[in-house]
């Protein structure tokens, strides 16, 4: 076998594995973005009533974190009911170009502080859609989460049992 042929083989060698990497890289990657967000894609399941329900799953941590929409742009929520208001932190409230209201304090898990009030005109989870929605810019929020606060939540009936958040909308009832 040449000097050359030799090269040629070595450099197959790597490229194969550069490539078997490359895809456990992409394999792992999804398993551990279905891990933080076991919600990524919502089932909603409409009632002959007109009941919209939904079942979240939560993640390894325990929080229910999903996608979601805000003014038809996509955004990923994180369930807090702690949270008065549908709290979004700068960068997304940018992305999404919404606008910042009077300056109001949060007071939160981490002490108190100063953010915005926003008018958002539709928050989405899965089939479920509430409009009007009041919304905090807080520009001190890090992560790439919205955090899914009561003035949406306080429209629907939820329901915790083990791992799984049901969330329900009564169309015209409310």
């Amino acid at each position: 076998m040449s000097d050359d042929s030799k090269k040629i083989g070595k450099i197959m060698v790597w490229l194969t594995w550069l490539i078997v990497l490359y895809f456990l890289f992409l394999l792992f990657s999804k398993v551990l973005d279905h891990q933080k967000n076991p919600n990524q894609n919502i089932d909603s399941i409409t009632t002959e009533n007109g009941v919209v329900e939904i079942v979240l799953e939560a993640n390894r941590g325990g929080q229910y974190v999903a996608n979601g929409f805000i003014n038809k742009q996509p955004v990923t929520f994180l369930v807090d009911t702690g949270a008065s208001d549908v709290a979004i932190p700068i960068k997304i409230a940018e992305r999404l170009q919404l606008t910042l209201g009077n300056q109001v304090r949060y007071h939160t898990a981490n002490g108190t502080t100063i953010g915005y009030q926003t008018h958002l005109d539709e928050v989405r989870l899965g089939d479920i859609t509430i409009e009007n929605v009041r919304g905090g810019i807080t520009p001190n929020m890090q992560g790439n989460f919205v955090l899914l606060g009561m003035s949406f939540l306080k429209k629907l009936e939820f329901t915790q049992r083990g791992k799984t958040l049901t969330v329900r909308q009564y169309r015209g009832n409310l």
